[in-house]
C-alpha cells in the first residue's frame, strides 16, 4: 500500500556494507533454482483473479489459489492454517504456512505479505510480493532450517493492516507463552516499473517507536543487504519502515525488515496495476534476494542431508532433551492416523498413543517416565520414523 509516502520527505542513501557474512555455496545453489517461468506464471494467474476486495468470490479464489499452489510445492494441509477475522461487515482470513525447524522449533523467522487489492487486480501490490513469497516457499520446502519459518500471506492490507493487526493481537501475544519471533521480513510492491532499469532493491529498517528494537532491526536490515549483494544482480538502498503489514509487529516491539520497489509504480490502487506496466524479470531478482536472505535468516542448514531430512519426511520430536513433554511434528506426513511410542533400553514400549494428523504438532505428556534415553517412533500402515530422545 504505502500511499504515506508521497507526503514525507525521503532520504535514501546507497549503502555496501561489509559484514561477517560470507558468501555460501549451498545457498547459491538453491537460489540459482528460482524460476522465472513460476513468477511469471504467478504473476499472471494472480492478475486473472480480478479485484480482490474484502467480501468477493476474487478474494476468496485467491486465498483457495494460495493453497494449491503451497500443496503442489510439498506442504501439507496440516502445516496450513487459516486464520479468520472480521473486516468490516465481512470476515476475511489470512494463511499460514508453518515449516518446524531442526534446532529452534519455537522461534520464527516470518515472510509476509499481504494478498488483497483495491481498485484493481494488484498485481503489483501485492502480487508481486506474494509471488516472491511462493518462490521462497517452493525453494526451501526439502531445505532443512535451524529456525522454523512461517509463510504468511495476509488479508486486510488494504484496509488499514487489519489482517496482519488481527494475527498479532490473536495469535502472536495470545499463544503461551507468547510466540517467540527472531524476524519479520515483509515483502510489499516489489514489481518495478515496465520500461525503466529496476536494478535497485529498497530496504527497509525500522526507525519509529517503540525505539526498543530499532538497533536489532538496523543490523537484521544491513544483513539483508549483504544477502542481496551476495546472491542477487540488485542493488540496494535503504529506508525504513511504513504503512504496511510489518508495523502491527513493529508497534509490538518485534524486530523487523522489509522490501519494497525502487523505482515506484503510478498504476498503484488502480485498474492499470497490471503485470504489463511491471518487470517481470524484476520480481524474479528479488526472489532471489530474499530466498538468499531467508536461506541466511532461518540458518539452512549446510551439513545435515536434504535426503535424510525428506527420508523422515521432516518429522521431529523436540524438546530433545525434555523433561515433561515432546512435541511430535508430523512433518509432511499426510497419513489419517498415527501410532507414537517410546521404547526404553530394555526394548520395553514404555508409552503409546494414538495421534491424528488433524494438527502439525501433538504433545504428549512424558514427565512420569524415568530419566534416561529412549526411542521414539512414529508409525504409519507403511512407514515407521525414529529418533533417539533424552527425558531428563
Amino acid at each position: 500500500m504505502k500511499l504515506a509516502k508521497g507526503f514525507v520527505i525521503v532520504f535514501l542513501v546507497f549503502v555496501n556494507y561489509s559484514f561477517s557474512q560470507t558468501f555460501i555455496q549451498s545457498y547459491a545453489n538453491i537460489v540459482a533454482q528460482t524460476s522465472q517461468t513460476n513468477i511469471t506464471t504467478n504473476l499472471t494467474e494472480f492478475e486473472a483473479l480480478g479485484v480482490k476486495r474484502r467480501g468477493t468470490v476474487a478474494l476468496d479464489n485467491t486465498l483457495n489459489w494460495l493453497k494449491n499452489k503451497y500443496l503442489s510445492y510439498g506442504y501439507t494441509a496440516t502445516q496450513m492454517v487459516e486464520d479468520p477475522f472480521t473486516n468490516g461487515a465481512y470476515t476475511c482470513k489470512n494463511l499460514i504456512v508453518t515449516k518446524v525447524g531442526t534446532v529452534y522449533p519455537n522461534t520464527y523467522v516470518i515472510i509476509c505479505g499481504h494478498y488483497d487489492s483495491l481498485n484493481g487486480s494488484g498485481t503489483n501490490d501485492n502480487g508481486s510480493g506474494v509471488s516472491t513469497i511462493l518462490e521462497v516457499a517452493r525453494l526451501l520446502q526439502s531445505v532443512p532450517t535451524e529456525y522454523s519459518v512461517k509463510f504468511i500471506n495476509f488479508s486486510g492490507e488494504e484496509d488499514g493492516l487489519i489482517g496482519s493487526q488481527h494475527y498479532v493481537s490473536s495469535v502472536v501475544n495470545s499463544t503461551t507463552p507468547k510466540l517467540n519471533i527472531k524476524l519479520v521480513f515483509n515483502i510489499d510492491q516489489v514489481g518495478g516499473v515496465a520500461g525503466m532499469t529496476n536494478n535497485t532493491i529498497t530496504c527497509e529498517r525500522d526507525t519509529g517507536n517503540p525505539s526498543t528494537n530499532n538497533a536489532a532491526s538496523t543490523t537484521k536490515t544491513n544483513e539483508l543487504i549483504t544477502c542481496v549483494g551476495l546472491y542477487s544482480p540488485l542493488n540496494t538502498l535503504l529506508s525504513y519502515a511504513y504503512a504496511s503489514d510489518y508495523m502491527p509487529f513493529e508497534d509490538n516491539n518485534e524486530v523487523i525488515t522489509g522490501f519494497y520497489e525502487t523505482n515506484e509504480t503510478t498504476h498503484g490502487h488502480s485498474a492499470t496495476d497490471l503485470l504489463i506496466n511491471m518487470d517481470p524479470v524484476y520480481v524474479f531478482n528479488v526472489a532471489k534476494a530474499a530466498t538468499g536472505a531467508m536461506l541466511h535468516f532461518a540458518v539452512a542448514s549446510t551439513t545435515l542431508s536434504e535426503n535424510s531430512y525428506n527420508e523422515d519426511f521432516q518429522v521431529s520430536f523436540f524438546p530433545n532433551p525434555t523433561n515433561d513433554f515432546l512435541n511430535v511434528n508430523m512433518g509432511t506426513l499426510t497419513d489419517e492416523s498415527f501410532r507414537f511410542y517410546l521404547i526404553d533400553i530394555n526394548g520395553k514400549v514404555v508409552l503409546e498413543k494414538s495421534v491424528s494428523s488433524t494438527n502439525q504438532i501433538e504433545k504428549v505428556g512424558v514427565n512420569n517416565l524415568p530419566k534416561g534415553i529412549y526411542l521414539a517412533n512414529l508409525e504409519t500402515k507403511t512407514k515407521t520414523i525414529r529418533k533417539k530422545i533424552v527425558i531428563q
